[in-house]
C-alpha cells in the first residue's frame, strides 16, 4: 500500500470513494453529501488549507482522508480538522484507515500544525491518539449535535490549553448540517 499527499488530477476518483463509502454505511442521501462536501472542499479551499491524504494499491484508490484549516479568533496556533475520512467498504477492517491518519498526522506534526481535531467515533479517533475535547477547551464553529464526538489531539508533545476565542473552519465545512 502506497500513502501520499496531494488531489490533483484525482478529485472526482476522490470524492466518488466518499460518496461511495458513506452512502454503504448511512445511505445514498449521506453518500451525496459527503461526496458533495469532498469535492466543495478541494475545488474552493485555498491550497495552503487544504491536506488531502490517500492510500492506494496498484493504483487503486483504498481509502482518503482530508484535513482543512481551523482557526480562532484570538488564537495563533496552527491547527486543522480531519473531516472527513473513507477507506473503500471491501477494504475496511485492514487498518488503512488508521495508517492514513497517523501518516497525515506524522506530516501536519512536521509541518508545524500543533493541533488537530475531528467530529466523529470516539472509540475509532481514539486508536490514533484522539481523545473528548470540551467546548471550554477547544470551541466547535457550529454547535455541536453529538458533542461526545468532539475530538482533539496535541501535536506539539504537551497538553492541548485552551484555544481562545471563536472558531471558523474551511466554508465548505460550516454548513450547520456536518455539525
Amino acid at each position: 500500500m502506497d500513502i501520499s499527499e496531494g488531489f490533483a488530477g484525482r478529485e472526482a476518483e476522490i470524492a466518488a470513494l466518499f460518496a461511495r463509502t458513506f452512502a454503504a454505511s448511512e445511505g445514498e442521501a449521506e453518500g451525496d453529501l459527503i461526496g458533495g462536501l469532498v469535492r466543495d472542499m478541494m475545488a474552493g479551499t485555498p491550497e495552503e488549507d487544504i491536506r488531502v491524504f490517500t492510500a492506494a494499491e496498484r493504483g487503486a484508490l483504498l481509502g482518503a482522508v482530508v484535513f482543512t484549516r481551523i482557526v480562532w479568533s484570538e488564537d495563533a496556533r496552527a491547527a486543522f480538522i480531519l473531516s472527513p475520512a473513507a477507506v473503500a467498504p471491501e477494504r475496511q477492517g485492514e487498518g488503512i484507515g488508521q495508517a492514513l491518519i497517523r501518516f497525515a498526522l506524522d506530516a501536519l506534526r512536521e509541518a508545524g500544525v500543533e493541533a488537530a481535531l475531528t467530529y466523529g467515533d470516539p472509540n475509532y479517533y481514539g486508536k490514533v491518539g484522539f481523545a473528548p475535547v470540551s467546548k471550554a477547551v477547544a470551541p466547535a464553529p457550529q454547535p455541536l449535535s453529538q458533542p461526545e464526538g468532539w475530538l482533539a489531539l496535541s501535536l506539539a508533545g504537551e497538553a492541548l490549553t485552551p484555544l481562545r476565542g471563536a472558531s471558523r473552519c474551511v466554508p465548505a465545512l460550516m454548513r450547520p448540517e456536518f455539525w
